[in-house]
């Protein structure tokens, strides 16, 4: 199964994107963005620079979860995972972006609302 990238609107009514798996896992997730444009510009964005190991920030949270964050080349934040209980799932969720993000489709669940 191939990952997808579902585009969606939040309650502050910004587009936001969210990255799941080919098992439906949410593997990853955008800001939110006032246009349309720009939040496809960030799913672009996700598909060109997942592949590159050097632009994923592991991190831990605030609650001492281990999470990460995509960054395009110019260090912006791109994508930001959920919080996983072990480095060793953080560091398989960082291959699953890898290998989801650049072949995911789109699904735009705006089109409907």
């Amino acid at each position: 199964m191939v990952g997808k990238f579902e585009l969606y609107k939040d309650k502050a009514e910004e587009y936001r994107f969210r990255l799941k798996a080919g098992n439906g896992e949410i593997i990853l997730v955008s800001e939110g963005y006032k246009q349309k444009a720009s939040v496809e510009n960030g799913i672009d964005s996700v598909k060109k620079n997942a592949p590159i190991e050097a632009h994923y920030e592991k991190k831990v949270s605030t609650s001492s979860k281990p999470m990460f964050n995509l960054k395009a080349a110019n260090g912006q934040i791109i994508g930001t995972s959920e919080l996983y209980n072990s480095t060793s799932a953080r560091d398989a969720g960082i291959e699953s972006v890898k290998n989801n993000a650049p072949t995911a489709t789109i699904v735009d669940l705006t089109a409907a609302a």
